[in-house]
């Protein structure tokens, strides 16, 4: 570890405190009086900041606020001694508080008392900085104490103590850890920071100052550390961990959380940690031995055993010595340091036994193996210079030497050849003996010889890995790090902290040799790891290169030991097929030769070969003949020697391919019903033929109906599609909802909504109705939007019947439908008279209409309803039939609307000459309660109810008059099928006006005489009884009758709305039984029966849901 500084200043007071702003971007330091505010990347003064009349000890940012919101100010507890540091928990319920008497006091966020640590050195040793570990990986939360005793300690929540306390020397003024808890920073009277671990090791110093370190802090998720001084000195360092590793073969050992040491076996990924309690400085690892270096000394492990597989480590030897090296290299009995330009051999007892001082500082050192005790070590110097020194040996051997430093070095297996990176990132490859240079590459870092091979070497560099057989072009493939070995197959990589083994095949190399016949090459390349086709390849390579040596070779080592097999493939390379194939038979393997014949073309030798032999072979070979007519472009007779080998599918398939529309006939007829796929694909190959008819004769022999639905929808041949799903109800979703989207597409939107009513598409049916419905009012067709409101309205009230969980929505739906349905239908009839230049109603119809919509318009006026049309037809109707004061009602209403120009002469006429007649309107016109008989002005605030008893009035759908009809309801207890059983009774009533009439007989005469003598004629209709309700009131009382009432009523004065669940019957009792009403059975509107049968004479319809006169009621 070391510590750079990246930027200082200086300001003129004492630096108490600082802090980081959480992204780590701002720096705020108390310096006296003021805060100043630095940017981090570079040391800029953005702003100092004023306020403060005394010095500022302490500056935080704010991160969650000071006080819960509920607080309205801050709680206050006092202490038994000054508080001179207090730290916050992780999760913000414990506060620790330190005092200068030496105690720790841990309180929770109420500021109780939880916890009291009370330290050796009592008041004499102030508590002068404390802080909580912020690591959310440890168990517990763990608090470090520094205190003016000059020891740190560590203690749990609880208040138990963790370890031993930590003699520091000095007096510690800050504690600070690392973002993640791993590190611990420590200031102050030493003039330095030092560095410890989480445990309290001290691990080395960061920046030595001129005076007493006040203040340090880590910045937020970063190496950077920030050092305030008594002198106002800011110092800003990057602490740089490097990689203190060592590798052998494949054992890769490394420093973990700087203390310890982790040794990873590559190849069994196996892991084992060596704890330590000091700073690791180097590490080295040879065959059995490990070496670590600490601060004060070196330790030697061996393993336990001799077992390659082996990962348990003991103490071997302690050297107690504090060493200074730069690089450090263990062998079997020998610890080599490295130190500039000076090497010193040392034996494991610490004594030194040898050493060499070089020309120039040594940059690379490796040991290359040898005898315990006589290991050879490869060095390379910064001048070029590269020695081979045996430690058993003073004198060194110059290798060769080259102009550019060396960075890294390797030697292969037989130490003949020797691989060199220099600074240029070059590598060198050189001839031991004749010092010649063989090769060079560029965009090299590190290089490795295979150990297993000679002629192989890997180097990576710029994010490749690049792999070099021999002189070959080099195989390069994408890998990040640096190589530092190669073994077989596997190479050992370094990326940042982590050592891994890649596998790489060595395909590419072997076919390097196969390409220039060095086949002995390529087999031992082949023998590292290679796929089993690379390995076929490489024994045909060598028998069509007459290398029978190396061909017998890769047999043997895939088990193959039958001499005449092999005989068989060499006399089959050299032309002689008939001999071959008689040893193929001969050696059991008449496959091979079979296989030997089809890749031939010979087919006739194929079928003497095999003669009176299995069937199974004479159609794989009447098969492999077809792929071979197949492949030379002769479909027919391929299709022909398919079906003969019984391989119906690709017979298919190449029939359909080729539109052979005739061919697939014949074999979807020949072939059983139990061969689905062949059929299924016969049919597939019809429909893309455009042949549905041969299709769907293909899926009947399937029996596969629901594939049949599919094609008469695909194809759009509805009738069959409808008949098929009447047989199967099952399909009646695949039918039906297909139909109503083709119906849609096709603009057919009324059949569309029907179709997927059908099929249970409510929510399809609606959107549909919907969007039909929005289209008619924009398009001013107001009777269709009419007509669709109410087919809306039903489909509502199917839905509600359907589910629960939607009932009460779609039943606030279907009553609202239902009104807008009935606005449009009358708004119909008023943008017709104002639009056409022809009424086609009287004017007391229009009238009604006028008056009944402007009563309906109280709320909210609908999407293409006009105010100025509807009081434009009401105040032209009114003067016309005498009712004056409504007519000046509408026109002055008209006066504070935008008026279209085609109405503005007219209605400004008509505003004048209406002031001419009386101020009152005909009594003619005046609408008639039948319920409490009141007259109700032509203009009701209340809308279409009576001003007297607020019963609602019943309109004619056509002429729109109130008809003579008063709605009543049950009482409770009665069931609607209850009381239509006693309307039906019909129980005779008395007729007191029986005898109100005398008939008299004379001798010339016969006359009829009125008798006075009943003047009080009682009325003995229970119903007429039931209309009286309380005058004066507000609230409207409806009529409800029971059964005696019921009982009493006749079944021809009585007309019930028969509401489909879950709504409820609607009762109607005629006051005047000879003016005849008719309701229609299906939308349930009411019409004055001769206005309705005209109505349906023209249309053949009604004229409000449509319904044909020929339909049943529903």
């Amino acid at each position: 570890m070391r510590a750079a500084l990246t930027w200082r200043d200086k300001a003129e007071q004492c630096i108490y405190d600082l802090a980081f702003k959480p992204d780590g971007t701002q720096l705020i330091i108390a310096a006296g009086n003021r805060l100043l505010v630095y940017d981090t990347s570079d040391g800029t003064l953005i702003q100092p900041l004023k306020g403060h009349k005394d010095t500022v000890f302490c500056v935080a940012y704010a991160k969650d606020g000071l006080w819960s919101p509920e607080q309205k100010s801050v709680s206050k507890h006092k202490t038994s001694s000054k508080i001179t540091c207090c730290s916050w928990t992780n999760d913000g319920q414990y506060l620790a508080l330190g005092m200068f008497n030496g105690i720790v006091s841990i309180r929770n966020k109420n500021g109780d008392e939880k916890v009291k640590i009370e330290r050796p050195g009592g008041a004499s040793s102030p508590i002068w900085s404390i802080c909580w570990n912020p690591s959310r990986d440890e168990r517990n939360d763990i608090l470090a104490v520094a205190d003016w005793g000059q020891k740190l300690s560590f203690y749990q929540l609880s208040g138990k103590q963790i370890g031993k306390d930590r003699v520091l020397n000095f007096d510690p003024c800050c504690v600070s850890y690392f973002t993640k808890g791993e590190y611990i920073l420590l200031g102050g009277s030493d003039k330095q920071v030092s560095l410890f671990t989480k445990d309290g090791v001290r691990l080395g110093t960061i920046g030595e100052q001129s005076s007493w370190v006040w203040t340090c802090k880590v910045k937020p998720d970063s190496n950077y550390v920030v050092i305030g001084c008594q002198d106002g000195t800011i110092s800003f360092y990057q602490l740089i961990f490097s990689t203190v590793h060592g590798l052998y073969k494949d054992r890769y050992a490394y420093r973990d959380s700087m203390t310890d040491v982790i040794v990873q076996h590559l190849i069994t990924e196996q892991k084992v940690r060596i704890k330590g309690r000091e700073l690791v400085k180097k590490i080295a690892i040879y065959k059995n031995r490990l070496a670590i270096q600490m601060p004060e000394k070196i330790l030697i492990y061996e393993l336990y055993s001799d077992d390659s597989s082996d990962m348990y480590y003991r103490v071997k030897e302690k050297i107690a010595k504090k060493f200074e090296c730069n690089l450090l290299v263990v062998c079997s009995d020998h610890i080599i340091l490295c130190q500039e330009k000076r090497l010193q051999c040392l034996s494991f007892s610490g004594v030194k036994e040898r050493e060499w001082l070089m020309e120039s500082l040594i940059r690379y050192i490796k040991v290359i193996g040898g005898p315990p005790g006589r290991e050879g070590l490869l060095v390379g110097l910064k001048n070029g210079q590269i020695l081979k020194i045996f430690v058993d040996n003073v004198f060194a051997i110059v290798l060769l030497k080259q102009s550019t430093a060396v960075r890294c070095l390797d030697m292969s297996a037989s130490r003949n050849k020797l691989a060199v990176v220099d600074e240029n990132d070059t590598c060198l490859v050189y001839d031991i003996h004749t010092k010649e240079l063989l090769f060079q590459e560029p965009n090299a870092n590190s290089v490795a010889w295979n150990t297993q091979c000679e002629d192989m070497l890997c180097f990576s560099g710029g994010g490749y890995l690049n792999i070099k057989a021999s002189n070959f072009p080099v195989h390069q493939q994408k890998l990040q790090g640096f190589v530092v070995g190669y073994n077989g197959s596997k190479i050992f990589c370094l990326h940042v902290f982590s050592m891994s083994a890649v596998e790489v095949p060595q395909s590419a190399p072997m076919y390097q040799y196969l390409e220039r016949k060095m086949f002995k090459e390529a087999y031992q390349i082949a023998c590292l790891g290679v796929t089993d086709t690379d390995w076929r390849e490489l024994a045909m390579e060598a028998l069509e290169g007459l290398e029978f040596e190396t061909a017998k070779k890769e047999r043997k080592k895939h088990g193959e030991n039958n001499n005449e097999l092999f005989l068989a493939d060499v006399y089959a390379y050299q032309g002689k097929f008939h001999e071959a194939a008689k040893l193929y038979k001969r050696s059991g393997h008449e496959n091979l030769a079979l296989d030997m014949y089809s890749d031939l073309r010979m087919f006739d030798y194929a079928k003497d070969f095999l003669a009176s032999g299995d069937p199974k072979d004479t159609k794989l070979l009447i098969k492999k003949q077809a792929d071979w007519a197949k492949n030379i472009n002769e479909p027919k007779a391929a299709v022909e020697m398919y079906l003969s080998a019984g391989e119906h599918m690709k017979a298919i398939e190449i029939s359909g391919d080729h539109g052979w529309v005739d061919m697939l006939i014949e074999i979807a007829r020949k072939l059983d019903k139990a061969e689905r796929e062949p059929l299924l694909k016969c049919a597939f190959y019809f429909k893309k033929l455009d042949n549905p008819g041969y299709a769907a004769e293909t899926y009947m022999k399937v029996g596969d109906l629901k594939a049949l639905v599919h094609l008469h929808v695909e194809t759009h041949r509805w009738e069959e599609a409808f008949a098929l799903s009447e047989k199967h109800p099952e399909f009646k979703d695949d039918v039906y909802v297909p139909y109503a989207q083709w119906l849609a597409e096709n603009d057919r939107f009324e059949e569309a909504q029907k179709a997927f009513h059908k099929a249970g598409r409510q929510s399809e049916a609606v959107r549909v109705l919907e969007q039909l419905t929005h289209n008619a009012v924009v398009e001013s067709r107001f009777n269709d939007a009419a007509y669709y409101y109410w087919m809306l309205s039903m489909q509502c009230l199917d839905i509600a019947q359907e589910n629960d969980q939607q009932k009460t929505e779609m039943l606030q739906k279907f009553h609202h439908f239902q009104r807008l349905a009935e606005i449009y239908h009358v708004y119909h009839s008023i943008q017709r008279y104002t639009e056409e230049p022809f009424s086609f109603h009287l004017p007391e119809t229009l009238f009604n209409i006028s008056r009944f919509l402007l009563h309906s318009l109280t709320k909210e006026t609908p999407l293409g309803i006009s105010k100025v049309n509807t009081l434009f037809a009401l105040a032209k109707q009114s003067k016309a039939l005498g009712a004056y004061k409504l007519a000046r009602h509408a026109y002055e209403k008209l006066q504070g609307l935008q008026i279209p120009a085609r109405f503005q002469k007219s209605i400004e006429l008509g505003s004048l000459t209406v002031r001419s007649k009386p101020f009152h309107d005909s009594e003619e016109l005046v609408p008639l309660c039948y319920r409490c008989s009141t007259n109700n002005p032509l203009l009701n605030n209340l809308g279409n109810v009576c001003i007297n008893c607020r019963q609602p009035f019943v309109f004619s759908a056509s002429s729109y008059e109130v008809l003579h009809l008063v709605e009543f309801y049950l009482e409770d207890g009665i069931t609607d099928e209850e009381a239509v059983a006693l309307i039906d009774l019909e129980a005779p009533r008395l007729n007191k006006r029986e005898n109100k009439w005398k008939e008299m007989m004379s001798d010339n005469a016969q006359s009829l005489r009125l008798d006075d003598s009943t003047d009080i004629i009682e009325d003995d209709d229970p119903f007429t009884a039931k209309l009286s309700f309380e005058q004066g009131g507000s609230e409207f009382v409806p009529v409800i009758v029971n059964r005696a009432v019921l009982q009493s009523m006749s079944r021809r004065d009585v007309l019930i709305k028969r509401w489909p669940k879950p709504l409820r019957w609607q009762y109607y009792r005629s006051l005047l039984p000879d003016a005849s009403i008719t309701m229609c059975p299906s939308c349930f509107q009411m019409f004055h029966t001769e206005d309705y049968e005209l109505l349906v004479l023209q249309h053949n319809c009604c004229p409000f849901c449509r319904r044909r006169i020929d339909e049943s009621n529903q």
